[in-house]
């Protein structure tokens, strides 16, 4: 079951480049944008990200950061970021397989790969809001842009 607001985001450790991790204690203090998404390379995934990737500088207005994640190795992530010119970190979500994705509940275990998923988090590692969708529909950056809004609005 996908994590709702009000919970706890669950921490994470995972390979950003071949040499780097990130985890959510990095990102305390700042907003957080999780974009769970199922394969680098796939006709939507690739439209998600670009779109993400466009939309940084606005996330960047709500004091918030973001982070792709799949199951896809550090390498494939590495590739798809340069060719698919993305400016923010993809997290490797690759061994063992899924267990970040198991933890925010979308983890899709007939196809080995996360479920397209959306979480917002606050400054304290509580999610604001979350959305699952379906797997062959970018979900667009209007629901991000909403949340990040109305946690403006509750300061």
């Amino acid at each position: 079951m996908i994590l709702k607001k009000g919970d706890s985001a669950p921490d994470f450790d995972l390979y950003a480049t071949p040499d780097q991790k990130l985890s959510l204690a990095d990102f305390r203090g700042k907003r957080l944008i999780l974009a769970f998404y199922p394969a680098d390379w796939s006709p939507v995934c690739s439209d998600q990200m670009s779109l993400y990737s466009a939309t940084l500088k606005i996330f960047h207005e709500y004091n918030a950061e973001i982070l792709g994640i799949s199951v896809d190795s550090k390498w494939c992530h590495m590739a798809f970021a340069q060719e698919r010119k993305i400016h923010f970190p993809l997290l490797a979500d690759f061994e063992p397989k899924g267990e970040v994705s198991k933890k925010y509940g979308i983890y899709d275990t007939k196809e080995g790969e996360s479920h397209r998923a959306l979480f917002v988090i606050d400054e304290h590692a509580i999610i604001q809001w979350s959305y699952l969708s379906p797997d062959g529909i970018n979900p667009g950056a209007d629901g991000i842009l909403d949340a990040l809004e109305e946690m403006k609005s509750a300061q």
